[in-house]
Order: structure tokens, then sequence, then C-alpha cells
């Protein structure tokens, strides 16, 4: 019994689709979904795929069947027949497209809308970063030039910090707004688009805000309620965290896989993603942003943890900044030179005397 080419295109039909439907769930093309907006986006992702896989086993398998099908046989040297086109198959085949293109457009907006992405008012409500909260306590050699120990002299402790801010030393490790000849330059300060709180979070403050310095080639995260600084980025289970970032020299991209989100990081302008961590775990933020010759070595660990895990990591980076404080202090009881304070750590990492002369001068 010969069976109608209408069943046969039935049957075929139900095979792409049942075929894109699985592909597109089990592709295994992303790592591990680590936020709440990792889900959203993995969705709009699987949803994209489910689309482009049933394209192309259509389109594959039309073209294979009619390579086989009307191929040329053997002692046929007559010319094909005449085609001049069929209007009704070309206007379906162009409505197809896009409806499908209008489709994950809409589908798009709608998944950055609600990771937060679209606040057109974000951009001139958000708060700058605090400068004291981007110095860097958790640096010895940052945490002596700015902050000094008690001394009798009643401007001496001003005139110091009024020194450390414009040391250049320092300031190579301090977001790009405390640097002295950009602070006051056209346009530094002023925040990028931004992603934000959630629809249901809007308006509200993150429960823990972390500011994210990119310089060449290192990340470095500043805790601003508790001033810790580091080169490692912790965040709690469950908790909304708001990333406000900037960078010293080049743009740099913020950029965590698992996390869904990146955002770049411009030299005297802010720029803020917020997410949600619900898996822990250890990942890696990299920079996606070409910013020098070592731009693929330039990435941070970011640690996913319980809050309980995250309290004693912070209580552990408190008791070692106040350790590294106390120490700086006691290297420096006579008032140093920032050369000859900075002496000993410069000559473990290779700078030479005069090289460290000329930056401060």
């Amino acid at each position: 019994m010969k069976i109608p080419t209408s069943i046969w295109t039935l049957l075929i039909g139900i095979v792409l689709t049942l075929a894109s439907f699985w592909y597109g769930q089990n592709h295994g093309l992303l790592p591990a979904a680590a936020t709440d907006e990792a889900v959203l986006v993995d969705g709009l992702f699987n949803a994209m795929m489910i689309v482009s896989t049933g394209i192309f086993l259509l389109v594959e398998g039309i073209l294979i069947y009619s390579a086989f099908r009307y191929r040329q046989r053997a002692g046929d040297n007559k010319d094909g027949p005449p085609v001049e086109g069929n209007i009704p198959l070309e206007i379906l085949w162009t409505a197809i497209p896009a409806i499908i293109v209008i489709g994950i457009s809409v589908y798009s907006f709608d998944v950055y809308n609600e990771i937060g992405g679209f606040d057109p008012h974000a951009i001139h409500e958000a708060p700058m970063m605090n400068q004291e909260s981007m110095a860097m306590p958790g640096s010895a050699m940052a945490a002596t030039l700015s902050d000094t120990p008690p001394s009798t002299e009643p401007n001496l402790n001003q005139e110091k910090s009024d020194e450390a801010m414009q040391d250049p030393a320092t300031a190579a490790v301090r977001n790009a707004d405390q640097i002295p000849q950009k602070r006051n330059a056209p346009g530094v300060g002023s925040v990028a688009p931004t992603i934000g709180g959630t629809p249901d979070k809007a308006g509200k403050p993150a429960e823990l805000q972390v500011n994210v310095t990119g310089l060449q080639y290192a990340w470095i995260f500043t805790y601003p309620e508790t001033g810790i600084t580091t080169g490692e980025m912790h965040v709690p289970i469950g908790r909304e965290v708001q990333i406000s970032m900037t960078a010293n020299d080049v743009i740099h991209a913020f950029w965590v896989p698992e996390f869904r989100l990146k955002q770049d990081a411009i030299p005297g302008r802010q720029s803020e993603i917020r997410f949600t961590p619900q898996k822990a775990g250890d990942y890696t933020l990299i920079c996606a942003e070409l910013c020098g010759p070592y731009h693929g070595a330039m990435r941070a660990p970011v640690v996913v943890e319980p809050q309980e895990a995250f309290d004693k990591w912070m209580q552990e980076q408190l008791v070692a900044s106040k350790e590294t404080l106390n120490q700086a202090i006691a290297v420096n009881p006579a008032d140093l030179s920032p050369n000859e304070f900075l002496a000993p750590y410069t000559k473990d990492m290779g700078i030479k005397p005069e090289i460290l002369h000329q930056v401060h001068h």
C-alpha cells in the first residue's frame, strides 16, 4: 500500500519537532547555571536551539533528499525543466523566518527585562561608588600610605593622607574615580548602563554590594560595608549581590560564564550588575574584553558559599587586614618616605629602586 504524501509530511514533521525539542533541552553546551538570572538566560538559549535545530534538520534534509531524488541519471543528457518561480512559496519562506526573528526578539527583551536589564531610570538614579570604600585596607602598601598611625602633631595625619591620595603607586590599585588626574576629567564618575534589580526588586537596595576594579591584569574586590579588599570574590547563596565596577586603565569586561551575565568595566565610568547566586561552588571571573597582551591571564576566583561560610570568610579577612595593617605600621615607625618604606616589598617583586623613584616623581 502506498502511503500518501501528506501522511509522510506529517510523520516527518512530528519526528523533526521531537528531535528539535529533545536536542534543544539536552545540548549540554552551557556550564552549570549558578544564579537565578542564569535560568532565564538558559531558557532563551534553549528556545533558540530548538528553533535552529528544527530549521537545520529541515533544510539539510530537503537538500539531501533533493540531491538524491533529482540527481542526473546515467545516459540522461537533457536539460532540466525551466522553473519560473513560485510566489506563494517565496512569500511563505520569507514570512516564516520573519515571524521567528520577531518572536525571539520579543522573548529576548522579556528575559532582559526580567533580569533587570531594562531600567531607563537606573543611569540617573544609581549612586556613585564611595571613594572611601574603594581604598585598599587589605594591602600593606596602600594601607600604610593612606592609614597612618596616630600622631601627636595636629595636622600630620591629614598631610600624610593627602600625600597618599596623590601617590601614583597607591592610585594604581585604587578605583579610577580615585585617581587625581582623572577625578575631575569630563565624564568621569558618570554611570554607564546597568543590569539592575529584577522587576520585583526594583527600587530596593541589594543585600550585598561589592565594588570591583579591573586593571591590567587583575581584578580587585572591595566590600564597602567592612572595608575588606581582596583578590577573590566571595558571595553568599540566596542574597542579591550588586557589583559596582570600573577600570583603571583600559576597558575590561566582567564575565562569569556560570552566572550568564557580562558587563564592561570602563575607565572613569561606573557600571553595575545585580544577580542572586543559588549554586555553591568555585567559579572563575574572566575578562571578556581584549585588554592587552596578558588578557588571557586576567582571571580571578569567585566563590559562592552558604551564609555561614561567607560570614566566616569575612571574619578571617577582617582579622588578616588588621594584622597586615599592624605589621605595616610597625615596619614604618619612623615616618619613612614611600620609596624607603616600599623598598622591602618592591625588592621581592623585582622592582628596581630607580623605577619606583620615577613612578613617585
